[in-house]
């Protein structure tokens, strides 16, 4: 007797003879349950070799995984190293360093660098167009004080519910020992956040005023020798940042320089890796001609 459901027959038969569908793949993949991080990150190397996943998704789930094993001590920015602006001082007289600097937001003390007492940001000094009498103490903000061994994963949720971007870091003793901001967590997830310093296409080397330039780390040395005039030296590296590392002995960090014949080059911006942006100012040559290491 035939079957009297030959379409279904036919259905079903094609069905087994189709390839998987993505989701069906990724399953298969996770059938197992990973039973730790490693389960996990093995899951996530097959599927990376499988090509289910792209490379930037790759990086982005490794560093969400990473995140909630970091602390904000990994991350902040050490207190030697954090830009900040006293309370007593006019803002007229703290605009050169709020520019020179670019931060959207700042510590404010009194008295001492280990009083804060609040959050300063930046569009708040544009109120001061309009009311002339305005100080810096009366457009700061509360500050955040959180503990150095704070997880990452939890301050980024911190973060998110209380609409905050800045943190002050402390000791289990209340002294400052740093800073962290949203953009630091994020930038352990997806790497580098670009900005307003962040630039697009050929230029690196772009004029700061009077024989001073802002220059991206990754310029070449051969660049960076046309566009100043200048012998920085080449070796086992391609980069102005890669002399730098060289130079300084360790990855750069924000706040560090060099001196180089009559060139001062100080680290403007860096993340964990590397140095991202670079400060150069021409200045005159004293008796001494030779690199120059500061910390």
């Amino acid at each position: 007797m035939s079957d009297p459901y030959p379409a279904a027959e036919s259905t079903t038969d094609s069905a087994k003879a189709s390839p998987p569908r993505l989701i069906d793949r990724l399953l298969s993949l996770v059938r197992r349950e990973p039973e730790d991080r490693e389960g996990i990150m093995t899951v996530l190397d097959a599927a990376r070799a499988r090509n289910l996943i792209d490379s930037d998704s790759y990086s982005m789930l490794k560093g969400a995984l990473a995140v909630s094993e970091q602390t904000v001590l990994d991350v902040m920015v050490p207190r030697a190293r954090m830009d900040l602006l006293d309370v007593s001082e006019s803002i007229a007289d703290l605009l050169p360093d709020i520019i020179e600097t670019a931060h959207s937001r700042f510590p404010v003390f009194e008295e001492s660098r280990d009083n804060i007492i609040g959050i300063a940001m930046t569009k708040d000094l544009l109120r001061r167009l309009v009311d002339p009498s305005l100080t810096l103490r009366d457009l700061v903000r509360p500050a955040v004080f959180i503990p150095e061994t704070k997880r990452l994963n939890v301050l980024l949720q911190e973060f998110r519910s209380k609409r905050n971007h800045i943190a002050v870091v402390i000791d289990e003793h209340g002294g400052i020992t740093g800073l962290v901001t949203l953009e630091d967590i994020l930038e352990q997830i997806v790497g580098e956040i670009e900005d307003e310093y962040d630039v697009a296409g050929e230029q690196t080397v772009f004029s700061d005023g009077a024989q001073a330039w802002r220059v991206l780390a990754t310029t070449e040395i051969q660049a960076f020798n046309t566009a100043l005039n200048t012998k920085l030296p080449d070796g086992d590296y391609d980069t102005v940042g890669g002399w730098l590392a060289h130079a300084l002995g360790r990855i750069p960090h924000r706040g560090d320089f060099c001196l180089h014949k009559d060139l001062r080059i100080e680290v403007m911006r860096a993340d964990s890796r590397r140095a991202l942006w670079l400060r150069v100012k021409r200045r005159l040559l004293n008796d001494s001609t030779t690199p120059a290491k500061v910390d």
